[in-house]
């Protein structure tokens, strides 16, 4: 099993930047991937950005140029660096472990931390 807790979450004005932090631990070996979703108010879950366990990394398009996720394995920690941050951003951003078996996978998540990015 594994287990994430996430950090970093608060309130920002537009245009300012935080990072979020997601700390892993338990049968870390069994992960084949990391990433970033959000869920904001009324609305589905959707992709942030992922990273695999050999460091390729892929964003939503929204995020491209903003957001960053990165990861320091000696920590066992995921980062996500969001810069030119917008209202439209606010949501539960919520840590994702995944295990691929085949042509299917297997989810870890974390309890979610919130941002509010005011105008």
């Amino acid at each position: 099993q594994v287990q994430l807790v996430e950090s970093g979450g608060g309130l920002v004005q537009a245009g300012g930047s935080l990072r979020l932090s997601c700390a892993v631990s338990g049968s870390i070996f069994i992960i084949n991937a990391m990433g970033w979703y959000r869920q904001a108010p009324g609305k589905q879950r959707e992709l942030v950005a992922t990273i695999s366990s050999g460091g390729s990394t892929n964003y939503a398009d929204s995020m491209k140029g903003r957001f960053t996720i990165s990861r320091d394995n000696a920590k066992n920690t995921v980062y996500l660096q969001m810069n030119s941050l917008k209202p439209e951003d606010t949501a539960v951003y919520y840590c994702n472990a995944r295990r691929i078996l085949g042509t299917q996978f297997l989810d870890a998540w974390g309890q979610g931390t919130l941002v509010t990015v005011s105008s």
